[in-house]
């Protein structure tokens, strides 16, 4: 199995129950406000963890986050390369409508503080086929794909949220691309899921690309093949976590050698037992629940 490195942000997510989504001028009361573990990084190191996978979490919190670390470490994942020392832990503002439907706004803090110096450090006990999972809520994120490259390692990313910066990034040395079709017309302009996949090929020909579809399900593509999963039914409770949850069990069950359909499955699969549950890595199933768990494929 090979070992993963998952460098990303760690945040406190403040969990917004609202009747709807809050509009410009308005004022309008949560019906219940909840505190969670949180941050793509945090989420997707608990994905890879709990669905088997031997992952390493990169990144940084204030002392007062360090009950993040706490999770993390409960969740099987190693947190050596998790310093403490940022002026302030990451925060997510997170509304929920009664759909189970988000939206977030993000404060990073101490997630762009980390430092070249403690990079370095974590890359020393990774070498070549091992596997870096990067999103965009940190900061260096230029430098730990060329240090990922040296290394010969594998690159994974999530390419959220998008930016500016983003957009501007060469992205010829990541090996698996997985993002949101929303995510996907951002970067192409493309519409049509396998029109994203192609522009993107077209660009990167060496490229393994996982498109997220919500209840249209997930394709893979790369230059040989294309593989196409569908949903599995639930009642949404809250989304939040459903494509961090996605991501790592994906990435857990490929760096053990299952084909891309066995992956996909699995990763659909605990997606949807994920968005039944509140909080985002508070809702990430197991492994054996993943397994166990006997839910009817849409389509």
């Amino acid at each position: 199995m090979k070992k993963i490195l998952s460098y990303g942000s760690l945040n406190v997510d403040i969990v917004y129950s609202m009747p709807h989504f809050v509009q410009p001028g308005e004022t309008i009361a949560a019906c219940k406000t909840e505190q969670f573990p949180g941050g793509k990084g945090l989420n997707q190191s608990v994905a890879l963890s709990r669905a088997g996978a031997k992952v390493w979490h990169g990144g940084k919190i204030s002392t007062e986050g360090k009950w993040l670390s706490d999770i993390l470490e409960k969740s099987g994942v190693d947190v050596s390369f998790v310093s403490d020392s940022g002026s302030s832990t990451g925060t997510a503002f997170i509304q929920v409508a009664p759909s189970g439907e988000n939206c977030i706004i993000l404060n990073h803090g101490a997630n762009y503080e980390n430092t070249t110096e403690e990079i370095d450090r974590a890359f020393e006990n990774f070498g070549a086929g091992d596997i870096l999972l990067l999103q965009n809520e940190i900061n260096l994120l230029p430098y730990l794909m060329e240090k990922a490259t040296e290394k010969a390692m594998e690159i994974a990313l999530n390419p959220s949220p998008i930016d500016e910066k983003l957009m501007q990034m060469d992205l010829s040395a990541v090996s698996y691309l997985i993002l949101n079709e929303i995510e996907g017309e951002t970067i192409t302009g493309r519409k049509e899921p396998d029109e994203i996949c192609r522009t993107l090929l077209d660009r990167y020909p060496d490229m393994k690309v996982v498109l997220t579809m919500g209840g249209e399900g997930a394709m893979y593509m790369d230059k040989d093949n294309s593989f196409r999963q569908n949903i599995f039914e639930v009642k949404a409770v809250d989304t939040t976590g459903a494509g961090d949850t996605f991501t790592g069990y994906f990435l857990a069950f490929v760096s053990e050698g299952s084909s891309v359909p066995e992956a996909l499955k699995a990763a659909s699969k605990a997606a949807a037992i994920a968005v039944s549950g509140k909080g985002a890595a508070a809702s990430i199933p197991v492994r054996a629940e993943v397994m166990a768990a006997k839910l009817k494929e849409k389509g």
